[in-house]
C-alpha cells in the first residue's frame, strides 16, 4: 500500500528509519484541499479543509502492513491519527493528519504558506 509522509519520514528526516524496508516511491503533494500545521517545530501535521487549502509537499513510499504497523505508527506523536488523503492527481493514499482536538492545542501553528516541512525548518533556522 502507499503511504504519504510530509515531515521527519521523509528522506534524511529523524523518523525515516521507520521506512527502511520501504520503497520510496518519489516526491508527491496533496491536492489542495488542506491546512498545514507546524507542532511544536517538533513535526507537521495536515487536516483537510473546506476552503483555502494548499497543496503540501511531500514524498510516497510503498509500505507493508508489518512496516506500518511495527515501525511507523508507534513512533507518530498522539497529535496524529492515520487517514486517507487525496493527492494532487486525485489518486487517495495513507497518510497522517492532525486530530481535530490537536488543531488549537499550545505550540501549533498554521504554515500553510511556508511551501513544505523542510522550507518551514529551512525559514526557522535563519
Amino acid at each position: 500500500m502507499r503511504m504519504f509522509v510530509n515531515g521527519q519520514a521523509m528522506s534524511g528526516g529523524s523518523l525515516n528509519t521507520a521506512l527502511s524496508g520501504a520503497r520510496l516511491l518519489g516526491p508527491a503533494e496533496t491536492a489542495p484541499r488542506y491546512r498545514f500545521y507546524s507542532v511544536r517545530d517538533e513535526f507537521p501535521g495536515l487536516h483537510p479543509v473546506r476552503d483555502d487549502g494548499v497543496a503540501v509537499p511531500g514524498e510516497v513510499y510503498e509500505v507493508t502492513y508489518e512496516i506500518l504497523r511495527d515501525e511507523l505508527l508507534p513512533r507518530e506523536p498522539p497529535e496524529l491519527e492515520l487517514t486517507v488523503i487525496e493527492l494532487s492527481d486525485g489518486s487517495g493514499c495513507l497518510s497522517m493528519r492532525m486530530r481535530a482536538e490537536s488543531l488549537t492545542a499550545p505550540g501549533v501553528t498554521d504554515i500553510s504558506a511556508a511551501g513544505g516541512w523542510r522550507a518551514h525548518m529551512a525559514a526557522s533556522t535563519r
